[in-house]
């Protein structure tokens, strides 16, 4: 249990979430025969309390590092009944995020009893697990990125409406400072085609891990696909980018096989896509900017706003790269529907308050390519329209 909960802290920091080392450090504990830490910390007395207040069998405890700090603190500071992100990852995983005010066991059981993370502020973020340690790592991660993109799409909003003070501006031009240079350097993938499974599931695992160490998904979340002759294989549900190794299935097109009852919630919009085009392997990640500009919408008094996700009409567009709405998987408003069309038209679609998916040939090289490119367009055309407004 130890290992695992060292390999989560690790994980945390490499992504850049929390620092890796010294009192900021993430503190995750996982209880087997007994309870365990990463490392010491006076704090894990408060945090062990948890354990025998809830059917939990691990914790993850994190200071979340700059800029992600600041953010949580400001919102928790503005929203201390709870904040209420819009992004899909929100309403699929958290539903809001409670803010607890005291770090004290009692106090942050009563939240962890209805919700899977809690923020505290000035202290950090907590998610507990009932079977690993990942789970309190997605939760964190999750919350992570859904108040990044809450932050800056609410700020845009602000600017647009004449509605920001000068506490959020102060906010926001440290939070800016903080930011990391967006990165232009591309992996090097292996190049294709690829002409067996072997082949196919060695680009897939690396494709996956550089979405991953590029900072293009939520924590591990995302797919990848690769259509090998009339067999797509394609990355497990919940399986993590960074981790494919025994965790792709091969799915015949024709449905001859049941290995898609394991596979990507998503396996029927990359079906829809390979049948409508001549691409060879999809990525689909979860950056950043992408997600705030895809839920970016100047329409004021629109009839389906609070249903964007699933309902909007409007054709808008990110330098030529359509924005669809569209729920997580199949049903009537499934991005089944709409993704497809879009992705076949032109190798890459953004989904409404989702991420950004991008096609190939060949290889994974032109898709990770785009991928980045466009994150880094939208984090260009989000300060590009700000800068109408302030």
């Amino acid at each position: 249990m130890k290992t695992l909960c060292e390999k989560y802290a690790a994980k945390l920091a490499a992504q850049g979430l929390a620092t890796g080392h010294g009192p900021d450090a993430p503190l995750v504990g996982g209880l087997d025969a007994e309870l365990v830490w990463n490392r010491e910390d006076p704090r894990t007395d408060v945090l062990s309390g948890l354990f025998s207040r809830l059917s939990i069998n691990s914790l993850v405890f994190v200071r979340p590092a700059e800029p992600y700090r600041t953010i949580l603190d400001f919102l928790a500071a503005r929203n201390p009944d709870g904040i209420r992100p819009e992004d899909t990852e929100t309403r699929t995983f958290l539903h809001d995020i409670p803010v607890c005010g005291e770090f004290t066991a009692e106090a942050m059981a009563a939240r962890l009893k209805r919700r899977k993370v809690i923020v505290i502020p000035g202290q950090g973020v907590a998610a507990c697990g009932t079977v690993t340690p990942e789970q309190g790592f997605v939760s964190v991660s999750s919350a992570v990125f859904a108040t990044f993109v809450l932050f800056f799409s609410d700020y845009l909003n602000r600017a647009r409406n004449v509605t920001l003070d000068d506490e959020y501006v102060d906010v926001f031009s440290r939070v800016v400072r903080l930011l990391p240079a967006p990165r232009t350097d591309l992996p090097g993938l292996a190049t294709g085609p690829f002409i067996n499974e072997e082949s196919v599931v060695a680009a897939m695992a690396e494709a996956g891990r550089k979405v991953v160490g590029f900072g293009l998904v939520d924590s591990f979340f995302g797919n990848i696909s690769y259509r090998l002759g009339e067999t797509i294989h394609i990355s497990q549900t919940g399986s993590s980018l960074d981790e494919l190794e025994g965790c792709i299935d091969p799915c015949p097109m024709d449905g001859s096989a049941t290995n898609g009852l394991t596979a990507s919630s998503e396996l029927s919009a990359h079906e829809d896509v390979y049948r409508r085009s001549a691409f060879d392997c999809i990525l689909h990640g979860h950056p950043r900017f992408s997600v705030i500009m895809s839920m970016d919408c100047e329409r004021d008094n629109c009839p389906n706003r609070g249903r964007c996700h699933i309902h909007c009409t409007e054709c808008r567009t990110v330098d030529g790269v359509p924005i669809v709405p569209g729920e997580v998987g199949t049903g009537p408003t499934g991005l089944c529907h709409t993704l497809p069309p879009a992705m076949a038209k032109n190798g890459a679609a953004m989904v409404h308050g989702h991420g950004l998916f991008t096609a190939g040939n060949n290889d994974f090289n032109k898709p990770f390519a785009r991928l980045l490119e466009i994150e880094n367009r939208c984090r260009d055309l989000y300060f590009e329209r700000l800068s109408q407004y302030v």
